[in-house]
């Protein structure tokens, strides 16, 4: 099995990475953060923590060979954790991955369903599923302060105004990042009308 890969990042995708390793370039699936912190570092080297499997079925004989890349060997031990729960596929469970290992198992292990329901593919039902199944187990993934703690867990208008953000066209992630950097300059904001407007200052650069 490929544990690791060293090499030049060559390029990138919303959902994958290509990395020369020497005479070989491999395609890698990575989770949504991944994509953004490496979004920088095309032409650089790197390394990344993977694992194997194959997509498909037996039964249909066409077994398809996938690679999947983690910044830490932390992070892919927290992949095999997470995709434990009942439904949570390695396709859905990457697809879901749009914060930070750490922010979502902090949101895990203090219960915070409301921010879970946000990620891409999860929903109402199975951030309930998730909180039952692993809280008590993500304990050394999580942010260990209650002042970061505090900031990984949207409230209920910044959940509103990421709804909004997202219904209008901005990725999840993006959006996410935007409300926490606007909600930080703006602290008297308690409304998600009051919030999109001046997000999408922040975004435009109108606010330094």
């Amino acid at each position: 099995m490929i544990a690791q890969i060293e090499g030049k990042l060559v390029g990138l995708d919303e959902d994958s990475a290509l990395v020369q390793a020497g005479p070989v370039c491999y395609e890698l699936m990575l989770p949504g953060y991944a994509v953004m912190q490496l979004s920088g570092r095309i032409g650089q080297p790197v390394t990344l923590c993977t694992f194997e499997y194959y997509e498909g079925t037996l039964g249909g004989g066409n077994l398809i060979p996938r690679i999947v890349g983690f910044l830490s060997r932390s992070e892919r031990d927290f992949f095999d954790t997470y995709t434990s729960v009942k439904g949570m596929g390695i396709k859905k469970g990457l697809k879901s991955l749009a914060l930070p290992i750490d922010r979502i198992a902090t949101a895990i292990e203090t219960g915070d369903e409301k921010l879970l329901a946000t990620l891409p593919g999860i929903g109402k039902k199975m951030s309930q599923m998730i909180v039952a199944e692993l809280k008590g187990k993500l304990t050394t993934y999580a942010l260990e302060t209650a002042h970061v703690r505090s900031r990984s867990a949207f409230s209920a208008y910044q959940t509103e105004a990421l709804e909004i953000l997202i219904a209008w066209g901005e990725k999840r992630a993006e959006a996410m990042e935007l409300i926490e950097l606007t909600c930080q300059k703006h602290p008297e904001v308690k409304t998600a009308e009051e919030l999109v407007p001046l997000v999408y200052r922040v975004k435009q650069g109108v606010e330094a």
